[in-house]
Parts: structure tokens; C-alpha cells; sequence
């Protein structure tokens, strides 16, 4: 990743908005409907080329493609994985539903049965369920090569410092495929791996940077509340030795890692500190490591790196603007969270960056990129500042 001594540089972590036509289109195309296919390419194309305008003019550094191809990473991942198919569960043998606040919800029942959008309707994923049943291989190939080229197309000419392509974790991916084939749960993790190093592999020999995300090394801890630290940071290990796997022989400097405690609205009392993890993060062959930290409950773990080093071949990106509200963050708290990192760990080592997209996380595509210009702003007080302006 190219990095400043002359000011802090700004990226984002994901999603955009999407205009609902595109949104439609696309969900079109991952759910098996009917679509024109040549009006979506072209639809896509625009958008992304829109988007980055956009971001340009917002003042972001590494741009992305705001996710405009896919309508959620469940569908994405199992568009571009063959081997697995949907069907009807066994009623002997019924998949437990994944529940990515399980902790929590043990300990706030009541905020949970409740009614509304983090109640009832939000515990486990209830979409449609897909089995592996057959050897797991790679087959999104034109896909990724779409998006490729779509944003390689709107960065050109452009004054960035990078075009960033989001992709998934394999441990976070194996949430959403059951089983069905391969002997152990670590042979399924390593096919998975296997089978996406070609997609992150692709994204980087384009000249782009893989932006990899990994919620499953933060949020997994509320998935298995009968797992304690050491056995979840065994459960961990095994995921970030997966994943290096299907990041071999990509060049760090090429890869961004992101994890976040999950992007959903409820207490996260039950998250597993920053500390407990940070060390297994850096053991990830990327350079660039992505953290949640502006929300309430993550916001003061920049503590963490007072005693904590930032390894010297590792640029941190913290979140500085979040999706956890709809309030647009003050261009002078942005600067002031930007300072104290810059004062642990170096300014030219941090990027400043948001806790996850907020393209599909706030109350409007208004809200988000003002997110975005106010988290630019930021950037640029914070710098004045580090420099003795």
C-alpha cells in the first residue's frame, strides 16, 4: 500500500449506496431470475465509474468499487464457489441457525424477543440454505474479472492512491456453506481457502488491492459462547493459517485485512477485546489492517497500542467514522482519533479509514457520504496538527 510522511491518506471499508434499479438487477442475477445480462454490465459499469467520481471528489485516497456487483456476501461468495447446492435440510439433521450475537443474546433476552429491526427477525441468518455436496472449486472467474476491469476503467486518470476490490475471508465464508462432504470441518475450511486464493490472487496481479473481509476472527467469539479464550484463539489461529493459505504468494502490500465485531445494532458487551486478538491479526501476511474503532464500544481500545507495537511492515487503518449512527461525525473528532493513533504508532503507518461500508449500514446515501467528506476533513486537521500547523 502506498503510504504518506506528508499527510494522513483516507480509504473507506466496503459497501456505497446503490440506486434501487442496480440493486434489483443484481438480486436478480444472484438468486437465479431472469435478467438481461448486457444491461447489467453496462448498468454496473456506470455505477462504479460514478462511485468513484464521487469518492474523488469526497477526498478518498484508496478507492473501491462500493460493492455495486453484489447484493450481499452470502450470495457472492456462493455465486462464485461450485460444489455446494440448495435443498431442502433433513428434518433429522437441521442446520443450527448462525447467530453472530449468540453471547448478547443470552445476556439481553429481553432486547432480543423484542419487536423491530435488531429483534426477532434479526436472530440468525434465515436465507436460503446451500450444502456442499461435492468437491468445492472456483468459478467466478468472469465475475471477478468484471469487477476488475470496471474499476481499473474509472480509476484511470484519476489522482488515487489505489483501487481497492473487497473479498471474504474463507472463515467467514464457511459460515454460510454446510458440510456435506468433506471429512472434517478443517479439510472444508482449506477447500474453501483453496478455492478463493484464485479470486483474491486475480484481484491482486491486476494491480489492485484485495481488501479481505474477516468478521468471522472478531464476531466468531459471540457465535460459540461455550468456547473459552483459549479455545478461541485456537478456533482463530486455525482461520488466519486458512487464510494465508489462500493468500499465497500475494504480496502483503497488496492485501488489507478488515475485522470488525460484527456490524450489527446491539449491546456488544460480550465482544472480546481488541487485545485478546491484535496479535493474530498481525500474523496475517497484509499490510494494511483494518479495525472497528470509532463506535462506543471499541472506540477507547486505542489504548491497546501504548504498549502494544505496530509491526514495522503493518499500516493501521481505524475506523474513524461509523455506521452505528446516522450523526455524521465532526471533521474535529475524526482529527482527534486520528492523532492519537498517529501518535502511537507513527503518522505515515495510518490510514484513516471507517468501522465497516456504510453504503448499506446507514439511514441513507446522504448520510454516508457525508460520513466520507467529514472523515476527509478530519484527515487533513489531523495532519495540520501533527505537523505544527
Amino acid at each position: 500500500m502506498k503510504r504518506s510522511t506528508e499527510r494522513i491518506l483516507v480509504t473507506h471499508q466496503g459497501t456505497l449506496p446503490r440506486e434501487q434499479d442496480l440493486r434489483e438487477m443484481v438480486a436478480a442475477k444472484e438468486e437465479g431470475r431472469p435478467y438481461d445480462g448486457p444491461a447489467l454490465a453496462q448498468r454496473l459499469r456506470r455505477a462504479v465509474a460514478e462511485l468513484v467520481e464521487r469518492q474523488v471528489e469526497a477526498g478518498v485516497d484508496f478507492v473501491n468499487d462500493g460493492e455495486q456487483a453484489k447484493s450481499s456476501f452470502q450470495y457472492y461468495a456462493r455465486s462464485r464457489l461450485a460444489g455446494h447446492q440448495e435443498q431442502p435440510p433433513d428434518p433429522n439433521n437441521v442446520p443450527e441457525p448462525l447467530i453472530t450475537n449468540k453471547r448478547d443474546q443470552l445476556r439481553f433476552p429481553g432486547f432480543f424477543n423484542r419487536e423491530g429491526p435488531s429483534g426477532r427477525m434479526s436472530q440468525g441468518f434465515r436465507r436460503r440454505q446451500s450444502f456442499v455436496t461435492g468437491p468445492l472449486r472456483y468459478v467466478g472467474q468472469e465475475a471477478v474479472q468484471a469487477d476488475i476491469e470496471n474499476l481499473k476503467a474509472a480509476i484511470a486518470g484519476k489522482d488515487v492512491a489505489g483501487g481497492v476490490l473487497m473479498a471474504v475471508a474463507p472463515g467467514t465464508i464457511e459460515h454460510w456453506l454446510h458440510n456435506q462432504h468433506y471429512a472434517s470441518q478443517e479439510e472444508f475450511l482449506f477447500a474453501v481457502a483453496d478455492a478463493m486464493h484464485e479470486e483474491y490472487k486475480a484481484i491482486a496481479d491486476a494491480g489492485l488491492i484485495v481488501h479481505i473481509d474477516d468478521p468471522d476472527l472478531a464476531d466468531g467469539w459471540q457465535i460459540y459462547p461455550d468456547m473459552d479464550l483459549a479455545a478461541y484463539r485456537e478456533y482463530a489461529e486455525l482461520r488466519v493459517e486458512a487464510l494465508n493459505r489462500a493468500l499465497r504468494g500475494i504480496p502483503p502490500e497488496s492485501v488489507i485485512l478488515h475485522v470488525c465485531w460484527g456490524s450489527g445494532h446491539h449491546p456488544h458487551v460480550s465482544d472480546l477485546p481488541l487485545r485478546d486478538l491484535i496479535d493474530l491479526f498481525f500474523k496475517v501476511n497484509a499490510e494494511g489492517i483494518s479495525i472497528e474503532a470509532s463506535n462506543p464500544r471499541h472506540e477507547w481500545e486505542w489504548t491497546v497500542f501504548e504498549d502494544v507495537k505496530l509491526p514495522p511492515d503493518k499500516v493501521l487503518i481505524p475506523g474513524v467514522a461509523g455506521h452505528a449512527t446516522d450523526i455524521v461525525e465532526h471533521p474535529e473528532l475524526i482529527a482527534q482519533r486520528l492523532i492519537r493513533y498517529a501518535k502511537l504508532v507513527g503518522p505515515e503507518n495510518v490510514i484513516a479509514g471507517t468501522d465497516c461500508g456504510l453504503g448499506s449500514r446507514v439511514g441513507h446515501a446522504e448520510v454516508a457520504w457525508a460520513k466520507l467528506a467529514a472523515m476527509a476533513e478530519g484527515a487533513r486537521l489531523a495532519t495540520k496538527r501533527l505537523r505544527g500547523g
